[in-house]
Order: structure tokens, then sequence, then C-alpha cells
């Protein structure tokens, strides 16, 4: 029998941190897609949080998901500052996987305040606060893992992060942390899956349209800040 099959199905939340080292020592030696085949074992679809920002490369975390996992819904955190290239890259991702998609946003008059405030400029950590971190905060209870596409290779402080971690309540899984850049692009490649159409005007990381300009890597966010993350994943 594989040995990945043999684990018990709990069913339940894990958040202690014996259980948490017990789950990175035990999908460390694991690959991406099979750590995603060995989580959809442990837990239940309906109390999985999959977030995607359908960024430069989410073609690559998102096809795989899907195809492994269908009934999968995914997060689509809407600060209401997106490019019009990602919503529509976003619809198109849709329509081509079948992808059930639900949009996380703020208050609509909180993000109204952060728009008359301009509060993007005056305060980035706060604008991401209330258009990214308080939205998903507010759901994280209603599920027991939550799924991200965070790769080491993008920044320090994620390459200090493990596979599985407790984050805001939660228990955070991180399955791409040790995929590369290369072993990402060649799939994309080999599965003729589209880029984000900013992409090709030199934007690798994308976020909201007053935070982002082009630039190699995570360069072009937030230019003249400290601020190199949005706060989601601190």
């Amino acid at each position: 029998m594989d040995v990945a099959t043999a684990v018990p199905d709990t069913r339940s939340p894990v958040r202690n941190a014996d259980q948490i080292a017990e789950l990175n020592a035990r999908y460390a030696p694991m690959d991406f897609d099979h750590r995603i085949e060995q989580m959809y074992r442990e837990f239940d679809v309906d109390k999985v949080l999959v977030t995607s920002s359908f960024a430069a490369t989410s073609a690559y975390f998102l096809h795989l998901i899907s195809k492994l996992e269908p009934r999968q819904k995914f997060a689509f955190i809407d600060t209401g500052y997106h490019f019009p290239e990602t919503l529509a890259y976003r619809d198109y991702l849709i329509e081509r996987f079948g992808l059930d998609v639900f949009s996380v946003h703020a208050e609509g008059w909180k993000h109204q305040f952060s728009v008359d405030d301009k509060t993007y400029e005056r305060d980035p950590d706060f604008c991401c606060a209330i258009n990214k971190v308080e939205p998903l905060d507010a759901i994280k209870p209603n599920y027991d893992v939550w799924v991200s596409s965070l790769m080491r290779a993008d920044t320090e402080h994620r390459a200090q992060l493990d596979i599985f971690e407790a984050r805001g309540g939660i228990l955070k899984f991180n399955p791409m942390l040790d995929v590369t850049h290369a072993q990402r692009d060649a799939y994309i490649r080999e599965h003729d899956l589209p880029f984000h159409p900013l992409v090709a005007k030199g934007f690798h990381s994308i976020g909201c349209v007053h935070c982002t300009v082009p630039g190699e890597g995570r360069s072009g966010r937030w230019i003249g800040k400290p601020k190199t993350e949005c706060g989601l994943h601190r």
C-alpha cells in the first residue's frame, strides 16, 4: 500500500505544534501534486480554503488543483483595485478550467473610504488590511486549512516558511514552497497554459493598479516603500 494512503482520515482541524511538525515531516518528501492529493485525503474539500490572486503565473496552481479536485471552490480577493487585465485573466481561466470562483471583498463603505482617502498612497499597509486581510480573516473560521501558492524563491520572508504553519487562526498549507520558477514555467509550457497578459509587458508580480509597476520578481510592488508583503501571509 502507498504510504500516503495509510494515514488516517481524521477530517478535523490540526493546529497544535506537534501535529503541525508531524505534517511537515510527512509532506516534505512529496512533490507539489502529491501534497495536494494527500491533503484532500486528510481534509474535507468543503473545509479547504484556496485563495488565488489570478496573477502572473496563477494558471499553474489553479490548473493542477482543479484537475486533482474538481469540487474545489476558489476564493478571489477582489480589492476593487485590480488591473482590467487581471479580471479578464480570471474570467478566462474560470471558463477554460471550469473553476468555481467566489469573490471576497471589503464592506462597501470600507472600500469607499480607501478610495476617497487614497489610502493606497498614504498608508498601503492599511489599504491592504481593509481590502485584503480583513475580508479574508472574516471567512477563515469557516475552514480547517488554507492553501496558498507561496514559493520560497519569491522573497526572503517566504524562504523561511514551512509547508504547514499556524497562521491567523487557521492551518496554512504552502504546497508550492519548494517549486522553482523553472519547474513552474516548464509546467505552464508543457500544458500550454496562459500567462497573465501583463507578463508580456514586463510585470512579474501583479497586484493592485496603484501599487504595481513592471519589474523583475517582486521588485515592481510598492515602489519607494519598505513594504514587501500585502499582509495576508505575515
